[in-house]
């Protein structure tokens, strides 16, 4: 379907709930009793900058779900996704991992505190997601169970050890699609579901948002990779061309830019056309899809 896009970049969509991703976090960061040193360095891996694409998904989603959303459950979700998207980062930058020293344009967390600090760091931001959600809501240990598997062993860390070729995954594209519906659009497609169940939405529209996340996720990803071939460290704030340099499996190098550029424009669609049974409150979300296509940061 045609969509009319009215915001003149992803800024201008996000940048409301970027703001209000700031205060949830900033809200729900640092439990009683946490060490000064390590309240230090779980705030320095959430609150320094990012686009807030995960909890302004939960947020738009909630909205687009149309029922009665429950505003202190969305806030939670919001944060708690934020909070497992931080912890990844974290730990994906590690030496014994993607050994970056780059994330957000600043020194990523085991360069400003050393890798114990840091793994402490994202091992807090992990559990902190959890506890956030364990709240009276009915709703929550739904959320709860929907956050786990996104981010567990048969989600975002299996496809972490795809990506590491610490296990054996198919060639080709089947292969790449394995690793990225679990590293990348298992998180996005969460973050769509969490807030579609937040909002009290039924079955049906929980579903088509969490194939409209899974489509972006996809394509967010290869999106991701053309950058990273093409982009410069400015404009990505990390550093790119690494993940050709450590041998890792992207689209570009598999399926080179052309072919890699229509794979994002036909997952962008299919992320679009998901949304079709929800009508007009669905528009933003359409309109963010074909933003973050285009993209380049």
């Amino acid at each position: 379907m045609a969509v009319r896009v009215t915001h003149s970049s992803i800024k201008d969509i996000l940048s409301p709930h970027a703001r209000k991703a700031e205060q949830d976090t900033r809200r729900w960061l640092i439990p009683d009793g946490a060490p000064a040193s390590l309240a230090e360095a779980m705030e320095y891996c959430v609150l320094a900058g990012g686009k807030r694409l995960r909890p302004a998904l939960v947020y738009m989603c909630a909205e687009a779900g149309g029922a009665a959303a429950d505003d202190d459950l969305v806030s939670r979700a919001a944060a708690a996704i934020e909070f497992i998207h931080c912890y990844s980062l974290v730990h994906d930058d590690l030496p014994a991992m993607d050994n970056d020293v780059l994330r957000r344009g600043k020194p990523t967390a085991h360069v400003q505190y050393g890798e114990a600090m840091a793994i402490l760091a994202g091992d807090a931001l992990l559990t902190r997601a959890f506890e956030v959600l364990a709240c009276q809501s009915p709703k929550s240990w739904a959320l709860v169970a929907e956050l786990a598997a996104a981010a567990g062993c048969a989600g975002m860390i299996a496809g972490q050890v795809a990506d590491m070729k610490l296990c054996s995954v198919p060639e080709g594209a089947e292969g790449l699609d394995y690793i990225h519906l679990r590293k990348t659009a298992a998180l996005i497609r969460c973050s769509a579901r969490m807030g579609a169940i937040a909002s009290g939405a039924g079955e049906a529209v929980v579903d088509c948002l969490g194939a409209y996340g899974e489509a972006l996720g996809l394509a967010f990803q290869l999106v991701d990779d053309l950058l990273d071939a093409t982009a410069c460290a400015a404009a990505l704030g990390k550093t790119p061309g690494k993940d050709a340099a450590a041998g890792k499996r992207t689209h570009v190098v598999e399926l080179g830019l052309d072919k890699a550029q229509s794979r994002a424009a036909e997952l962008t669609r299919r992320a679009v056309n998901a949304l079709s049974p929800l009508g007009q409150e669905a528009q933003r979300l359409r309109e963010l899809a074909l933003l973050l296509e285009q993209r380049t940061h």
